[in-house]
């Protein structure tokens, strides 16, 4: 059996993976306030356990990215890309389209439910000032599903009914897929 990709990392803890999130946030924050009439959209990785970030996880960021921009361009959808970073927390980045927010939407969607790392990634569409985000289920979408159970995602993950071994060991079946 190969070894796992979360075998190669530096661990964080939880005080890093929240103030990673306060960071989000306010770079949020000021991209809306900044362009109050374009839609933002923030992509990242949901990686199980403390490592977030390597290699690998580096390469199906990247990988996944393209095939999110596959899938904007087939909708016609121009976005530009205003920041990103590749920290210890993980990678994420960040884009921006004069583009309704319901149409990115419809375009993430499709990207987190049809493409095999989509459904690895969050993509969070935002707009407005205060930030608001656009949900699947306001545009008549079903919730996320588990990637290994088919469960709705945010049951399994508020129950832990998945240890972090098993959903690692997802990310370690995707990668050999994707990377051979």
């Amino acid at each position: 059996m190969a070894h796992s990709i979360f075998e190669i990392g530096s661990p964080v803890d939880i005080a890093m993976v929240l103030a990673n999130r306060d960071r989000r946030v306010a770079v949020q924050q000021r991209i809306l306030e900044q362009t109050p009439d374009e839609t933002l959209i923030v992509t990242k990785l949901n990686v199980p356990g403390p490592i977030k970030n390597n290699a690998a996880l580096q390469q199906l960021f990247t990988m996944g990215v393209s095939r999110f921009r596959s899938v904007l361009a087939q909708a016609n959808l121009a976005v530009t890309p205003i920041t990103e970073w590749h920290e210890l927390t993980g990678n994420e980045l960040f884009w921006r389209s004069s583009a309704t927010s319901a149409a990115v939407k419809r375009a993430a969607v499709t990207f987190e439910d049809t493409d095999v790392l989509g459904r690895i990634f969050d993509v969070d569409i935002l707009t407005g000032n205060p930030a608001k985000a656009i949900s699947r289920t306001a545009l008549g979408f079903p919730v996320r599903r588990c990637f290994v159970c088919q469960r709705p995602a945010k049951e399994c993950a508020r129950s832990r009914r998945h240890s972090v071994a098993e959903l690692q060991a997802y990310f370690d079946r995707l990668y050999q897929q994707v990377s051979h």
